[in-house]
């Protein structure tokens, strides 16, 4: 049969079938996916637990093991594996291939659930277990935030309230930040000096273990009411740390100040550190929604952020690392306050 021959000949089927064709054509390509990376499903979870102080074999007796029975209760379980180091418990999950987008994070609630169970079965000193099944999203916006004479605490207010106003906008699923640093207050003990006073570093580690936690102090009856007491003597800054009571020795008190020097800094080494022009800085990352619209978030995002802008303290700038939209592109590269 001639092709060319039937379809001149039966010329209606022809124009009917190349209509409908088309059609079908337009609305394929209406539902075409428009983000520049593709959204995808990870049917992995990691659950990491630490152990400190604890060899690889009693991370493996102790904890890991605990932790995999748990997990291996799940009948929609692939694979399990672990790795003991010391001092951390690390599980990977696998989830079956039937599981989709859809029904997986019921999966994950579920292996949580044991998980947290788990928990009381964990020696002292182990756990909480950190769980991680959030490896699917992708971050299509990222901008540092510098500042000349800034520290990273200030920063990382700054940044904090950049979030917050972030989160409420349009198709923005997620904000994270990375290479901020973490604060930390150092006691650095003198050996000499707790030899001459007599104090010891159980006594300190004591007194640093029970001060700031909150305490119920019981209730004061008034009339027909009771009015709950709140203990004063949190500690607020350095000095609060320096005027720790530790002990008494010869009808003289000891404060931590005589035997140790504190004072405030990061985490050091820290984990991560940005760099943004050769300036320190914090990362802000910012994910899409499932099945949102990378271009119409970026439209939103620059909105915002040029509302935004005003409260952001003098010297400070944000900018542009990465975009999947030329709106905010245009929009965050170079502002600055």
């Amino acid at each position: 049969m001639n092709i060319a021959e039937f379809s001149i000949r039966k010329n209606i089927i022809t124009w009917t079938l190349t209509v409908v064709l088309l059609g079908l054509g337009y609305l394929s390509y209406q539902n075409l996916g428009r983000l520049e990376d593709p959204e995808f499903v990870i049917k992995d979870a990691v659950v990491i637990t630490p152990y400190p102080g604890a060899s690889p074999e009693e991370v493996e007796k102790e904890v890991t093991e605990k932790i995999e029975k748990a997990v291996q209760e799940l009948g929609q379980l692939r694979r399990i594996e672990s790795y003991s180091s010391r001092g951390l418990s690390t599980v990977k999950v696998s989830i079956q291939d039937r599981f989709d987008k859809t029904t997986l994070p019921q999966v994950w609630d579920e292996m949580r659930r044991k998980i947290y169970d788990a928990q009381e079965q964990l020696p002292p000193g182990a756990g909480p277990s950190i769980i991680n099944d959030d490896f699917g999203d992708v971050y299509g916006v990222y901008f540092a935030l510098t500042g000349d004479g800034y520290s990273y605490a200030e920063l990382k207010k700054v940044a904090e309230l950049l979030k917050r106003e972030l989160l409420t906008v349009v198709d923005v699923k997620k904000v994270v930040f990375f290479g901020e640093q973490t604060e930390a207050i150092y006691v650095e003990m003198s050996r000499e000096k707790m030899a001459a006073l007599g104090i010891t570093r159980q006594e300190i580690f004591k007194t640093l273990q029970a001060k700031n936690l909150p305490a119920d102090a019981g209730k004061i009856k008034i009339g027909s009411e009771y009015v709950p007491v709140f203990p004063t003597g949190t500690i607020q800054s350095t000095g609060d740390f320096e005027e720790l009571f530790i002990a008494s020795r010869g009808g003289k008190l000891i404060y931590l100040k005589d035997v140790a020097d504190i004072r405030r800094g990061y985490v050091d080494p820290p984990r991560t550190i940005l760099r943004y022009n050769g300036k320190p800085a914090i990362g802000i990352a910012i994910s899409t929604v499932q099945g949102g619209n990378a271009v119409t978030m970026g439209n939103a995002v620059k909105t915002r952020i040029q509302e935004l802008m005003p409260q952001i303290p003098m010297g400070m700038e944000l900018g542009v690392i990465a975009m999947q939209s030329d709106a905010v592109t245009k929009a965050v590269n170079g502002l600055s306050t």
